[in-house]
């Protein structure tokens, strides 16, 4: 990644086009196509799992009360979707190296 800090799916395209051998476009949609498919099927409800990476769990949370931590006003929060990533054992691992 050259030191910087977030990882792009243009880095994802050159580093298939690197260790492939693909070409640069090839190499572009190939990673959108992968992005893709993971974005289509957690749209139908589905959790999407790489092994040795880890799992994206789609959750739902029920309506509740919150409170204005400035104002201290309670407020109503809506019910709604949301999208959590759970690492796999070896991902955590990896990571604690680094």
């Amino acid at each position: 990644m050259g030191g910087r800090e977030t990882l792009t799916r243009a880095d994802l395209a050159e580093s298939l086009n690197g260790r492939v051998g693909l070409s640069r476009a090839e190499s572009a949609r190939i990673v959108e196509s992968i992005l893709d498919m993971m974005c289509e099927a957690l749209a139908r409800g589905e959790n999407v799992k790489i092994s040795g990476f880890g799992t994206f769990v789609l959750r739902d949370k029920s309506a509740r009360v919150g409170r204005n931590p400035k104002t201290g006003i309670e407020v109503p929060i809506t019910p709604r979707r949301v999208l959590t990533f759970r690492p796999s054992q070896i991902m955590r691992e990896h990571v604690a190296k680094a």
